[in-house]
């Protein structure tokens, strides 16, 4: 439990409806997607960035352990408060959208609005914001920004650190800071925006965020490759993506994952598929898109696509991409347990990764079912195993780092959207050399002297 002089001193802050210790609150802001648990000492909700620089200030006096929080949906445990501390919650007070700004298409907003609601607002005057994560329903653009996040849309339109013109943010010593500008160009000074984004709340806690808008395209088709084999669909992807068409989505599930949605949810999907292909297009003329998936079925079938379907209407499509939608939670049907990772690789490295991977599988006698946003090189791989066995939980620690070895050797990298946090931290002496991860824990401790902000995530000390 959190001293009382502490509690005392951040009640006169936040106000006693804003900070909590009790049980129920403890236990609610413990966990993320991870299914890990942590407890803080307390939990604390400021209600705006003048709460935030005087809770910082007071915590770093005191030495106390602050862990900002959004929605909590990661999946490594990046807002989680491993080392007791409080967490500081955003999404109760620091949740609205300030402003729309048509002339020179951005939307400022605060770190707690949900990523489908800014969706939703700014799509209703016409303007688009790409990055969507599959946790869009919930998690925030505040997590968002902090852990980098992608999305299904990432092959045509980017990540969320394309997005970002500006951060206004908090440091561990109370002082307010305003990296970036509302400009398109910008070059004065360090780039302290790209530091702070994907630093996972580890050297400043955001208050405030600038986002490039763009023109909502018009008319968007959506369509279905059915593969052979996942080796096929692999060479189809990197390949279509050197036809001169950039599809807006490249998704992809194996032949694991097709059974696992199938057997979960009975669509009709073509189970003795090696792999399924669903991408979408976009633009403002039909011609245009009648262009692109004419292209696009071309290199499909010139790399063993057996069958290709297009969606006629808004509810083919939503069928077509549910597969897609639910893949994550129906692999259960493997095992109690699944070590879900999100590798990255070149995608002309596609086929020779996912070949690895299975073997890795094959080698240690585990189910690897892999689907993701191959468009992009996102591979989320998914070692399955029984959680109740010690043996088979060991075993499938050992298929991991393997498959971040492979992954490394391929060019590619630990964590394309989900983070490090605590559960990749151990991993990252395999892809970083000594050198750099003192130059983190330097750029670390430039902006946190005393450690309290989010300490030990992204294997800082």
């Amino acid at each position: 439990m959190i001293e009382e002089q502490h509690a005392q001193a951040l009640t006169a802050i936040v106000g006693a409806e804003n900070i909590y210790t009790d049980k129920a609150h403890l236990i609610a802001y413990s966990y993320d997607a991870t299914r890990e648990r942590f407890e803080a000492d307390a939990v604390v909700f400021p209600r705006h960035e003048a709460d935030v620089s005087a809770i910082l200030r007071y915590c770093d006096a005191h030495r106390i352990i602050v862990v900002p929080r959004g929605a909590g949906s990661g999946f490594t445990g990046g807002a989680l408060p491993s080392r007791g501390g409080i967490v500081l919650a955003m999404e109760k007070h620091m949740n609205k959208i300030l402003e729309i700004d048509m002339q020179n298409m951005v939307a400022v907003v605060q770190p707690g609005v949900i990523n489908k609601d800014l969706q939703k607002a700014v799509e209703a005057v016409g303007l688009f914001y790409p990055p969507d994560p599959a946790s869009q329903e919930y998690s925030t653009i505040g997590g968002n920004v902090n852990e980098n996040a992608g999305g299904m849309r990432a092959a045509k339109y980017g990540i969320t650190k394309d997005y970002v013109m500006a951060i206004r943010a908090v440091r561990p010593n109370g002082d307010i800071i305003k990296a970036g500008k509302r400009t398109i160009k910008d070059v004065a000074g360090y780039n302290i925006a790209g530091i702070l984004i994907a630093s996972e709340g580890t050297l400043a806690v955001t208050t405030e965020v600038t986002l490039k808008l763009l023109s909502k395209p018009k008319l968007t088709k959506t369509a279905m490759g059915v593969f052979e084999s996942v080796n096929a669909a692999m060479e189809a992807v990197y390949k279509t993506m050197a036809s001169g068409v950039t599809p807006v989505a490249m998704e992809f599930l194996d032949n694991l994952t097709i059974r696992a949605v199938e057997a979960t949810f009975h669509k009709g999907l073509p189970i003795e598929a090696g792999a399924i292909l669903v991408t979408d297009v976009d633009g403002n003329l039909e011609e245009d898109l009648a262009f692109q998936l004419e292209v696009i079925e071309r290199v499909f079938r010139e790399n063993g696509c057996q069958e290709f379907k297009i969606a006629a209407n808004a509810k083919e499509s939503a069928d077509l991409w549910f597969a897609r939608r639910n893949a994550s939670p129906s692999l259960s049907i493997y095992g109690s347990k699944k070590l879900n990772e999100d590798v990255t690789v070149p995608r002309a490295k596609l086929p020779e990764t996912l070949e690895r991977f299975y073997a890795i599988g094959e080698k240690y006698g585990v189910k690897i079912p892999c689907f993701g946003h191959t468009g992009d090189g996102n591979v989320h791989t998914n070692v399955m195993v029984d959680g109740k066995d010690p043996q088979q939980v060991k075993i499938a620690y050992q298929a991991i780092e393997e498959i971040f070895q492979a992954t490394i050797d391929m060019g590619g990298t630990l964590s394309g959207e989900h983070g490090i946090g605590i559960a990749k931290a151990p991993y990252m002496h395999m892809a970083f050399t000594p050198e750099e991860m003192q130059l983190f824990q330097d750029i670390k401790r430039a902006f946190d002297p005393n450690n309290i902000l989010n300490p030990f995530k992204m294997g800082l000390e």
